[in-house]
Protein backbone atom coordinates (compact mmCIF):
# COMPACT_ATOMS: atom_id res chain seq x y z
CA UNK A 1 0.00 0.00 0.00
CA UNK A 2 1.49 3.37 -0.92
CA UNK A 3 0.35 4.76 2.44
CA UNK A 4 0.62 2.37 5.37
CA UNK A 5 -0.20 4.34 8.11
CA UNK A 6 -0.05 3.77 11.71
CA UNK A 7 -0.44 6.16 14.64
CA UNK A 8 3.08 7.18 15.02
CA UNK A 9 3.46 7.67 11.14
CA UNK A 10 0.13 10.10 11.51
CA UNK A 11 1.78 11.78 14.41
CA UNK A 12 5.05 12.95 12.88
CA UNK A 13 3.46 13.75 8.87
CA UNK A 14 1.03 15.95 11.29
CA UNK A 15 3.62 17.74 12.53
CA UNK A 16 5.84 18.31 9.46
CA UNK A 17 2.86 20.20 8.23
CA UNK A 18 2.29 21.75 11.13
CA UNK A 19 6.00 23.16 11.04
CA UNK A 20 5.50 24.13 7.99
CA UNK A 21 2.90 26.15 8.82
CA UNK A 22 4.59 27.80 11.69
CA UNK A 23 7.75 28.52 9.84
CA UNK A 24 6.16 30.38 6.88
CA UNK A 25 3.40 32.32 9.31
CA UNK A 26 6.21 33.47 11.86
CA UNK A 27 7.00 37.24 12.06
CA UNK A 28 10.31 37.04 13.36
CA UNK A 29 13.54 34.80 11.55
CA UNK A 30 14.21 33.03 15.17
CA UNK A 31 10.54 32.06 14.70
CA UNK A 32 11.25 30.43 11.13
CA UNK A 33 14.22 28.78 12.56
CA UNK A 34 12.58 27.10 14.99
CA UNK A 35 10.25 26.20 12.73
CA UNK A 36 12.68 24.40 10.52
CA UNK A 37 13.82 22.54 13.11
CA UNK A 38 10.72 20.98 14.31
CA UNK A 39 10.23 20.26 10.67
CA UNK A 40 13.72 18.16 10.15
CA UNK A 41 13.30 16.44 13.67
CA UNK A 42 9.54 14.91 12.50
CA UNK A 43 11.21 14.16 9.40
CA UNK A 44 13.96 12.02 10.61
CA UNK A 45 11.90 9.40 12.69
CA UNK A 46 9.33 9.36 9.00
CA UNK A 47 12.82 8.21 6.96
CA UNK A 48 14.79 6.02 9.52
CA UNK A 49 13.40 2.24 9.40
CA UNK A 50 14.39 -0.68 11.98
CA UNK A 51 16.44 -3.09 10.38
CA UNK A 52 17.24 -1.32 7.02
CA UNK A 53 21.05 0.13 7.34
CA UNK A 54 20.48 2.34 3.55
CA UNK A 55 17.30 4.43 5.51
CA UNK A 56 19.25 4.25 9.00
CA UNK A 57 22.08 6.11 6.84
CA UNK A 58 20.06 8.49 4.60
CA UNK A 59 18.49 9.62 8.20
CA UNK A 60 21.86 10.21 9.62
CA UNK A 61 22.93 12.36 6.40
CA UNK A 62 19.83 14.04 6.40
CA UNK A 63 20.13 15.20 9.95
CA UNK A 64 23.96 16.13 9.39
CA UNK A 65 23.26 18.25 6.46
CA UNK A 66 19.92 19.59 7.38
CA UNK A 67 22.04 20.96 10.83
CA UNK A 68 25.04 22.60 9.41
CA UNK A 69 22.63 24.43 7.08
CA UNK A 70 20.26 25.71 10.29
CA UNK A 71 23.62 26.67 11.86
CA UNK A 72 24.02 28.78 9.37
CA UNK A 73 20.83 29.94 8.82
CA UNK A 74 20.83 31.12 12.76
CA UNK A 75 24.20 32.07 12.58
CA UNK A 76 23.70 35.00 9.38
CA UNK A 77 20.20 35.83 11.21
CA UNK A 78 21.90 36.67 14.39
CA UNK A 79 24.92 38.70 12.71
CA UNK A 80 21.63 40.45 11.06
CA UNK A 81 20.55 41.20 14.16
CA UNK A 82 23.70 42.38 16.18
CA UNK A 83 25.52 44.64 13.72
CA UNK A 84 22.35 45.56 11.79
CA UNK A 85 20.44 47.17 13.96
CA UNK A 86 17.96 48.86 11.63
CA UNK A 87 17.72 45.37 9.67
CA UNK A 88 19.28 46.68 6.34
CA UNK A 89 20.58 43.86 4.50
CA UNK A 90 23.48 43.91 2.92
CA UNK A 91 24.69 41.35 0.11
CA UNK A 92 27.03 39.36 2.44
CA UNK A 93 24.22 38.38 4.58
CA UNK A 94 21.84 38.25 2.19
CA UNK A 95 24.11 35.76 -0.02
CA UNK A 96 24.80 33.91 3.60
CA UNK A 97 20.81 33.24 4.76
CA UNK A 98 20.30 32.70 0.61
CA UNK A 99 23.07 29.73 0.66
CA UNK A 100 21.84 28.47 4.10
CA UNK A 101 18.24 27.81 2.49
CA UNK A 102 19.03 26.82 -0.77
CA UNK A 103 21.38 24.02 0.93
CA UNK A 104 18.26 22.74 3.23
CA UNK A 105 16.22 22.34 -0.01
CA UNK A 106 18.72 20.76 -1.72
CA UNK A 107 19.62 23.06 -4.86
CA UNK A 108 22.57 23.06 -6.74
CA UNK A 109 25.63 23.35 -5.70
CA UNK A 110 24.43 22.24 -2.65
CA UNK A 111 22.76 19.33 -3.77
CA UNK A 112 25.29 16.34 -3.10
CA UNK A 113 23.52 15.10 -0.17
CA UNK A 114 20.53 15.23 -1.64
CA UNK A 115 20.44 12.01 -4.56
CA UNK A 116 22.78 10.02 -1.64
CA UNK A 117 19.65 10.42 0.60
CA UNK A 118 16.80 9.76 -1.93
CA UNK A 119 18.44 6.58 -2.37
CA UNK A 120 17.92 5.38 0.50
CA UNK A 121 14.13 6.55 1.03
CA UNK A 122 11.03 4.71 0.25
CA UNK A 123 8.78 5.89 -2.33
CA UNK A 124 6.30 7.75 -0.27
CA UNK A 125 9.47 9.63 1.60
CA UNK A 126 11.10 10.44 -1.68
CA UNK A 127 8.01 12.32 -2.82
CA UNK A 128 7.44 14.17 0.84
CA UNK A 129 11.55 15.23 0.43
CA UNK A 130 11.17 16.19 -3.18
CA UNK A 131 7.93 18.46 -2.46
CA UNK A 132 7.00 19.87 0.84
CA UNK A 133 10.01 19.73 2.19
CA UNK A 134 10.84 22.43 -0.26
CA UNK A 135 8.18 24.53 0.50
CA UNK A 136 9.02 26.46 3.66
CA UNK A 137 13.02 27.47 2.63
CA UNK A 138 11.50 28.73 -0.43
CA UNK A 139 9.06 30.80 0.92
CA UNK A 140 11.77 31.94 3.26
CA UNK A 141 13.81 32.53 0.43
CA UNK A 142 11.14 35.19 -1.31
CA UNK A 143 11.57 37.11 1.86
CA UNK A 144 15.43 38.07 1.43
CA UNK A 145 16.48 37.39 -2.25
CA UNK A 146 19.35 38.35 -3.54
CA UNK A 147 18.88 37.97 -7.56
CA UNK A 148 21.84 38.10 -8.84
CA UNK A 149 22.57 35.67 -6.83
CA UNK A 150 19.81 33.56 -7.64
CA UNK A 151 20.10 33.78 -10.94
CA UNK A 152 23.10 32.31 -10.86
CA UNK A 153 21.60 29.51 -8.32
CA UNK A 154 19.39 28.56 -11.26
CA UNK A 155 21.14 28.04 -13.78
CA UNK A 156 23.74 25.87 -11.84
CA UNK A 157 20.21 23.92 -11.02
CA UNK A 158 19.08 23.51 -14.72
CA UNK A 159 22.56 22.34 -15.98
CA UNK A 160 23.26 20.38 -12.98
CA UNK A 161 19.99 18.59 -12.85
CA UNK A 162 20.64 17.37 -16.82
CA UNK A 163 24.10 16.93 -16.21
CA UNK A 164 23.40 14.25 -13.11
CA UNK A 165 20.43 12.23 -14.95
CA UNK A 166 22.32 10.77 -17.90
CA UNK A 167 23.87 7.45 -17.29
CA UNK A 168 21.87 7.20 -13.91
CA UNK A 169 20.67 3.69 -13.75
CA UNK A 170 18.78 4.36 -9.95
CA UNK A 171 15.09 5.69 -10.72
CA UNK A 172 15.12 7.43 -7.23
CA UNK A 173 18.07 9.14 -8.53
CA UNK A 174 17.00 9.83 -11.90
CA UNK A 175 13.73 11.58 -10.06
CA UNK A 176 15.95 13.54 -6.94
CA UNK A 177 17.92 15.02 -9.94
CA UNK A 178 14.98 16.07 -12.12
CA UNK A 179 14.02 17.78 -8.78
CA UNK A 180 16.82 19.77 -9.03
CA UNK A 181 16.48 20.68 -12.56
CA UNK A 182 12.39 21.56 -11.63
CA UNK A 183 14.14 23.17 -8.77
CA UNK A 184 15.44 25.91 -11.24
CA UNK A 185 13.02 26.80 -12.96
CA UNK A 186 11.07 27.21 -9.42
CA UNK A 187 13.20 29.65 -8.09
CA UNK A 188 12.36 31.54 -11.83
CA UNK A 189 9.17 31.60 -11.06
CA UNK A 190 9.82 32.68 -7.32
CA UNK A 191 11.52 35.64 -8.65
CA UNK A 192 8.59 36.70 -11.05
CA UNK A 193 5.67 36.25 -8.59
CA UNK A 194 4.74 34.04 -5.48
CA UNK A 195 1.39 33.10 -7.19
CA UNK A 196 3.57 31.79 -9.93
CA UNK A 197 5.51 29.39 -7.87
CA UNK A 198 2.71 28.15 -5.99
CA UNK A 199 1.25 27.21 -9.35
CA UNK A 200 4.00 25.57 -10.73
CA UNK A 201 4.82 23.50 -7.38
CA UNK A 202 1.48 22.50 -6.97
CA UNK A 203 1.56 20.91 -11.28
CA UNK A 204 5.05 19.21 -10.17
CA UNK A 205 3.78 17.75 -7.03
CA UNK A 206 0.76 16.54 -9.36
CA UNK A 207 3.27 15.01 -11.47
CA UNK A 208 5.68 13.53 -9.70
CA UNK A 209 3.11 12.01 -7.15
CA UNK A 210 1.54 10.43 -10.48
CA UNK A 211 5.57 8.38 -11.01
CA UNK A 212 6.09 8.04 -7.36
CA UNK A 213 2.77 6.27 -6.89
CA UNK A 214 3.34 4.14 -10.21
CA UNK A 215 6.88 3.18 -9.29
CA UNK A 216 5.63 2.25 -6.01
CA UNK A 217 3.06 -0.78 -7.45
CA UNK A 218 5.78 -1.59 -9.26
CA UNK A 219 7.90 -1.79 -6.64
CA UNK A 220 10.78 -0.38 -9.16
CA UNK A 221 13.85 0.99 -8.17
CA UNK A 222 16.33 0.80 -11.23
CA UNK A 223 15.60 1.27 -14.62
CA UNK A 224 16.20 -2.53 -15.23
CA UNK A 225 13.06 -3.52 -13.28
CA UNK A 226 11.45 -1.90 -16.02
CA UNK A 227 12.83 -3.94 -18.91
CA UNK A 228 12.22 -6.99 -17.10
CA UNK A 229 8.62 -6.43 -15.98
CA UNK A 230 5.76 -7.70 -17.76
CA UNK A 231 3.86 -4.73 -18.04
CA UNK A 232 0.02 -4.08 -18.79
CA UNK A 233 0.18 -1.75 -22.12
CA UNK A 234 -2.23 0.31 -20.51
CA UNK A 235 0.74 0.61 -17.58
CA UNK A 236 3.17 1.87 -20.25
CA UNK A 237 1.20 4.04 -21.97
CA UNK A 238 0.62 6.04 -18.81
CA UNK A 239 4.50 5.73 -17.91
CA UNK A 240 4.90 7.11 -21.58
CA UNK A 241 1.93 9.78 -20.82
CA UNK A 242 3.60 11.17 -17.59
CA UNK A 243 7.36 10.94 -18.32
CA UNK A 244 6.55 12.93 -21.35
CA UNK A 245 4.29 15.72 -19.06
CA UNK A 246 6.72 15.97 -16.54
CA UNK A 247 9.82 16.42 -19.10
CA UNK A 248 7.73 19.49 -20.38
CA UNK A 249 6.24 18.39 -23.75
CA UNK A 250 3.63 20.09 -25.41
CA UNK A 251 0.28 19.23 -25.32
CA UNK A 252 0.77 17.62 -21.76
CA UNK A 253 0.15 19.26 -18.29
CA UNK A 254 3.56 19.61 -17.59
CA UNK A 255 4.32 22.02 -20.49
CA UNK A 256 1.64 24.63 -18.85
CA UNK A 257 3.51 26.29 -16.40
CA UNK A 258 7.14 25.94 -18.25
CA UNK A 259 4.90 28.08 -20.91
CA UNK A 260 3.91 30.74 -18.26
CA UNK A 261 7.33 31.12 -16.87
CA UNK A 262 8.92 30.93 -20.72
CA UNK A 263 6.73 33.38 -21.17
CA UNK A 264 7.39 35.79 -18.15
CA UNK A 265 11.05 35.34 -18.63
CA UNK A 266 10.97 36.52 -22.11
CA UNK A 267 8.68 39.78 -21.21
CA UNK A 268 10.96 40.35 -18.53
CA UNK A 269 14.53 40.16 -21.38
CA UNK A 270 15.82 37.48 -19.73
CA UNK A 271 16.83 35.97 -22.95
CA UNK A 272 19.90 34.56 -21.79
CA UNK A 273 18.17 32.52 -18.81
CA UNK A 274 14.93 31.56 -21.24
CA UNK A 275 17.65 29.52 -23.77
CA UNK A 276 19.55 28.26 -21.37
CA UNK A 277 16.14 26.48 -19.52
CA UNK A 278 14.76 25.66 -22.95
CA UNK A 279 17.80 23.73 -24.00
CA UNK A 280 18.67 21.97 -21.17
CA UNK A 281 14.46 20.97 -20.57
CA UNK A 282 15.53 18.93 -24.21
CA UNK A 283 18.22 17.21 -22.71
CA UNK A 284 15.82 16.39 -19.83
CA UNK A 285 13.00 15.11 -21.92
CA UNK A 286 16.14 13.05 -24.03
CA UNK A 287 16.70 10.92 -20.94
CA UNK A 288 13.20 10.43 -20.52
CA UNK A 289 12.34 9.37 -24.18
CA UNK A 290 15.26 7.08 -23.59
CA UNK A 291 13.65 5.48 -20.84
CA UNK A 292 10.42 5.11 -21.78
CA UNK A 293 11.25 3.96 -25.58
CA UNK A 294 13.64 1.05 -23.93
CA UNK A 295 10.98 -0.39 -21.52
CA UNK A 296 8.11 -0.42 -24.75
CA UNK A 297 10.26 -1.81 -27.11
CA UNK A 298 12.15 -4.75 -25.14
CA UNK A 299 8.43 -6.80 -25.85
CA UNK A 300 10.71 -10.21 -26.36
CA UNK A 301 8.49 -12.32 -23.67
CA UNK A 302 11.13 -14.77 -22.30
CA UNK A 303 13.00 -11.51 -21.07
CA UNK A 304 10.12 -10.97 -19.02
CA UNK A 305 10.61 -12.27 -15.57
CA UNK A 306 7.67 -10.88 -13.45
CA UNK A 307 4.09 -10.02 -13.95
CA UNK A 308 2.32 -7.71 -11.77
CA UNK A 309 -1.08 -7.31 -11.16
CA UNK A 310 -2.77 -4.60 -10.06
CA UNK A 311 -5.86 -3.53 -8.05
CA UNK A 312 -9.11 -1.87 -9.96
CA UNK A 313 -8.86 0.88 -7.76
CA UNK A 314 -5.10 1.87 -8.40
CA UNK A 315 -5.55 1.48 -12.39
CA UNK A 316 -8.57 3.81 -11.62
CA UNK A 317 -5.99 5.88 -10.09
CA UNK A 318 -3.28 5.69 -13.20
CA UNK A 319 -5.91 5.99 -16.24
CA UNK A 320 -7.45 9.63 -14.88
CA UNK A 321 -4.11 11.35 -13.88
CA UNK A 322 -2.53 10.21 -17.47
CA UNK A 323 -6.00 11.85 -18.71
CA UNK A 324 -5.45 14.52 -16.55
CA UNK A 325 -1.81 15.15 -17.87
CA UNK A 326 -2.90 14.69 -21.56
CA UNK A 327 -5.93 16.76 -21.74
CA UNK A 328 -4.89 19.21 -19.04
CA UNK A 329 -2.87 20.77 -21.35
CA UNK A 330 -5.89 21.45 -24.04
CA UNK A 331 -7.84 22.99 -21.41
CA UNK A 332 -5.81 25.39 -19.55
CA UNK A 333 -5.22 26.97 -22.36
CA UNK A 334 -8.44 27.86 -22.78
CA UNK A 335 -8.50 29.17 -19.15
CA UNK A 336 -4.86 31.26 -20.42
CA UNK A 337 -6.23 32.45 -23.30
Amino acid sequence: MFLNINSNKMFFYFILIFSTLISISSNSWLGCWIGLEINLLSFIPLISKYKNLLSSEAALKYFLTQAIASINFLFSILIMMILLKNFEINNLISIMINSSLLMKMGSAPFHFWFPNIIEGLSWINCFVLMTWQKISPMILLSYYMNNNFLMMIMIINVIIGVLGGINQTSLRKLMSFSSINNLGWMLATLMISENLWMFYLIMYSFLISIMCFMFNLMNAYFLNQLFIINMNPIIKISLLINFLSLGGLPPFLGFFPKWITINFLITNKFFMITFIFIMMSLIMLFLYIRIIYSSITFNYLKLKWFKFYLKNNSMLIINFSSMISLLGMIISTFIYM
